[in-house]
């Protein structure tokens, strides 16, 4: 394993206000995180956090996008942190913040060659900005951006559209299929991307499932893939401090042995941790809990 570079990122701009107006407490993630140990107990440094631009709660009317200046000036600074890192032979491991830091992650990537994605996460974050969707903010759009869809100004970060092929991304574990239906989001299954939901998962058995996946984003043409995870991929019964909660999700070990065998690759380029929100975890033992699954998740020996 390269040396780790943690990289705290607590961007709230892709996600809408809650009720009564309060923002999501993602933005205290990495401290909560790492409180519990984290860096220590992976032995890796901790860079400055990235601040993050003021929230503006005036939805763009012309793209329908929150926040959308604000995400691309936060991608394009975190995208340089992860350049540096990934350059300077350091593993990128982004703290989040929120889905919308996908797209700095992949950015970083994409200016230092090609590079696959391994989305672990309770949805597929393939919605796009429309007018009936006006509940929604970037963080369940991520994916759709990343892959080059919708409007230019954060599908096309610094020219790069898009900054991971369809072919060389996984979704892993995504259990949303009911609403993404009702809300009519674009179907994976007529893409280039490789779905893999819960109940597939679960027929396949974990180990074969996370194997056949692992080979879509560790073939010979890529230099890597970096690996996205979404605390909502947690079985909402460990891991109820998400904004977007529904039933079932994976374990704390299934969790840990998924992240052993893309470790164990030895191509995985980095990695980032979004959407867990500390205010939701008052004895702070959710984020003990997680903590302890992560760096278990890095123990490949």
């Amino acid at each position: 394993m390269r040396p780790i570079s943690i990289i705290p990122a607590p961007s709230n701009l892709g996600l809408r206000p809650q009720e009564g107006g309060k923002l999501a407490g993602v933005t205290r993630a990495p401290e909560a995180l790492l409180r519990r140990g984290l860096a220590e107990k992976l032995g890796a440094e901790v860079q400055a956090t990235l601040p993050v631009p003021e929230y503006n709660r005036q939805r763009n009317m012309e793209n329908f996008i929150l926040n959308d200046i604000g995400i691309r000036e936060y991608s394009l600074l975190l995208a340089d942190e992860v350049e540096k890192a990934v350059k300077q032979d350091k593993f990128p491991l982004v703290l989040g913040g929120d889905c919308s830091i996908l797209l700095g992650n992949m950015l970083g990537l994409k200016r230092t060659g090609r590079y696959g994605l391994f989305f672990i996460d309770g949805h597929a974050d393939f919605y796009l900005p429309r007018p009936d969707l006006m509940d929604s903010g970037v963080a369940g759009m991520d994916l759709a951006f990343a892959t080059g869809r919708g409007d230019d100004v954060l599908s096309n970060l610094d020219g790069q559209k898009p900054l991971v092929r369809d072919e060389d991304v996984v979704v892993f574990g995504f259990r949303d299929m009911e609403e993404a239906v009702t809300y009519k989001m674009p179907r994976l299954e007529e893409t280039g991307i490789t779905a893999y939901n819960l109940p597939l998962i679960r027929e396949a058995g974990l180990e074969k499932a996370a194997g056949d996946a692992l080979a879509v984003v560790a073939k010979e043409e890529l230099d890597g893939f970096w690996i996205h995870i979404d605390a909502d991929a947690l079985n909402d019964e460990i891991m109820p401090s998400v904004d977007s909660r529904q039933p079932d999700g994976f374990t704390y070990d299934e969790f840990s042995r998924i992240l052993q065998i893309l470790l164990g690759s030895g191509r995985v380029a980095g990695m980032h941790i979004g959407i867990f929100d500390p205010d939701r975890d008052l004895d702070g033992s959710i984020a003990r809990g997680f903590t302890e699954a992560i760096v278990k998740g890095f123990d490949t020996n």
